[in-house]
């Protein structure tokens, strides 16, 4: 995607549109807390159009729109919306639910120019189970991964993953299993508590610092490493990039060393040996790709009855595009205008890092009931890493 490219206080570069809250599985980390039916108040096959239409006064390049839900695949009209998308000039990817109908829907799917589409993995055979709350859907997930993975000529594929308390042990084995598919992109979503999610159990501060630490590792094995509502990532990656070769040069064990360096506990220290165990040394230079972007800001979320959102997990309304167009409300509103400006209270505010982070403004929502407010789950102190509290 053509990040530099873009304006980003102009023009989000994704737009992600619940296109409906019905889905066949019961996730227990859902943040659409999605259902079987679809609810009342649907934007209609005309609304969705005029969405479409909407986003194309950004003017080209045009953001490219995520279709997800609940699983978008769920909606009759499907086809006639990626129809209108392609004749309009829009990209568009999608992060369906992975049932039978996904199977059966990849070649209308490629026919009008998806070429995006992000499958959820999160974790192995159990845990993704436990969560996904189907028996065997691992299997049927990793059945999916590998035809994906072997016509990559057609699709850039993504693997989703969800970071909790349930899920983070099987952060190797899940990076290995990714490696061993061929897939390039791996995207970790980092709990939230909307939605089902309240269901799951949250890491703490300094368990977060160390799988951030961890991705760093993760990312010499040549996978593009992303992350959601963890933005302190990129700083960790810019310290660490930085470093490398002290990291590489220095004597004594490896993981102890960077450990102690950054204030690191056991967890980071079991997932990154296990990492190595189960691949290897590392190889290859660090792999990240990112925008800069965070909730409102390159980012956009527009709802299943069409209320438009910072994000996905930042259910701030920002307005609805039954009423208003999704270029003013981008532009002009001024939440957005600050979260552009990475005017934030708290330490968010304060850190030098806060225009390449600025901390998630999803889990300050949802932690302080305040969109601008601090990133309750980062550790970092101004002029020193690794050395706070929560």
């Amino acid at each position: 995607m053509p990040h530099s490219r873009l304006n980003l206080d102009e023009k989000p570069i994704l737009i992600f549109w619940e296109m409906t809250k019905a889905c066949l599985l019961k996730c227990r980390h859902c943040r659409a807390e999605a259902i079987p039916n679809p609810l009342p108040g649907e934007l209609s096959t005309e609304e969705g159009k005029e969405l479409i239409d909407q986003i194309r006064g950004f003017g080209e390049p045009y953001p490219v729109l995520i279709l997800t839900g609940g699983d978008p695949l769920m909606r009759e009209d499907l086809e006639e919306i990626l129809r209108y998308a392609r004749n309009s000039g829009l990209r568009v990817g999608i992060a369906p639910a992975v049932t039978e109908k996904l199977l059966s829907s990849l070649e209308m799917l490629s026919r009008y120019g998806v070429r995006f589409i992000s499958i959820s993995l999160d974790g192995m055979r159990e845990t993704h189970d436990y969560i996904r709350g189907v028996r065997g859907h691992f299997e049927a997930t990793l059945e999916v991964l590998r035809g994906l993975a072997d016509d990559g000529d057609r699709w850039i594929l993504q693997v989703n993953t969800l970071v909790s308390k349930e899920s983070v042990i099987d952060l190797p084995e899940i990076a290995h299993l990714l490696t061993g598919l061929g897939v390039k992109i791996w995207e970790l979503f980092f709990l939230i508590k909307v939605g089902r999610g309240v269901e799951l159990t949250d890491l703490s501060p300094r368990e977060y610092e160390d799988v951030v630490h961890f991705l760093f590792e993760v990312s010499k094995y040549g996978i593009e490493v992303r992350t959601v509502e963890a933005p302190f990532f990129r700083r960790v990656y810019l310290t660490r990039r930085g470093e490398m070769v002290e990291d590489v040069s220095g004597g004594g064990d490896y993981v102890d060393r960077i450990a102690r360096k950054h204030g690191l506990g056991d967890l980071y220290r079991r997932l990154t040996r296990r990492l190595t165990d189960l691949m290897g040394p590392q190889m290859g230079k660090p792999s990240m790709r990112s925008a800069q972007t965070r909730d409102g800001y390159g980012i956009l979320f527009v709802s299943y009855n069409g209320d438009v959102y910072p994000s996905g997990f930042a259910p701030y309304r920002l307005g609805n595009v039954r009423s208003e167009d999704i270029v003013r409300i981008y532009r002009e509103n001024e939440i957005l205008r600050r979260i552009k400006r990475a005017e934030f209270r708290g330490r968010c505010g304060s850190c030098e890092y806060r225009h390449v982070c600025g901390g998630s403004r999803a889990r300050a929502l949802a932690l302080t009931g305040d969109i601008l407010g601090e990133d309750l789950a980062c550790i970092y102190r101004l002029n020193s890493i690794g050395s706070g509290g929560s």
